[in-house]
């Protein structure tokens, strides 16, 4: 429900914004939005005990450089209408907004070895071309037994798993005999 209502909100956000300005909103955001992660931060604002203004102080006490009028509003507006608990879904609705408007995506490879450049430099390559879009891609080592790599703002996902291919030749030479 939160995705919806943070959906909404991102589209108000950036109506009528230019890119730059959607990049810098979206930077600060994300600056904010690392908060969430911690639990103690997240007490402070399920807290009925601390006021709404004091959790927007705390929020845009984040921002490192300052923070632009709009986003001011932005978050007093949140605040006013309790719904500061949804930030990180709007931190990744403009993420996924702001692709869709300069055409660069970000994708995640998946695998147990770490590749080397050249070979990721092909995969983004090949799925750039693929695509049309410029792409960056991160490496995450991690116990996949395979490759998978996950472009998320284009909804695309290519895997290859060991285990599977083990289990469709076994699958295959059971059909055979």
């Amino acid at each position: 429900m939160s995705e919806i209502v943070a959906k909404r909100y991102v589209k108000a956000l950036i109506q009528d914004t230019s890119t730059e300005d959607i990049q810098s909103l979206y930077d600060k955001l994300v600056q904010i939005g690392s908060a969430y992660s911690d639990e103690k931060f997240n007490a402070i604002l399920s807290s009925s005990d601390i006021s709404g203004s004091k959790k927007v102080e705390l929020i845009l006490s984040f921002v490192e450089d300052g923070s632009s009028e709009k986003l001011n509003n932005f978050i007093k507006f949140l605040g006013e209408k309790q719904r500061l608990d949804i930030l990180p879904y709007i931190v990744k609705n403009l993420q996924d907004e702001l692709a869709a408007k300069t055409n660069s995506y970000t994708g995640v490879i998946y695998t147990n070895t770490p590749l080397n450049e050249d070979d990721v430099e092909k995969l983004r390559t090949q799925f750039a071309n693929k695509f049309n879009v410029s792409l960056k891609l991160e490496q995450n080592v991690c116990d996949y037994d395979g490759i998978k790599v996950d472009i998320d703002g284009l909804g695309c996902e290519i895997a290859f798993s060991k285990q599977r291919l083990k289990s469709q030749m076994i699958e295959h030479i059971l059909k055979a005999v």
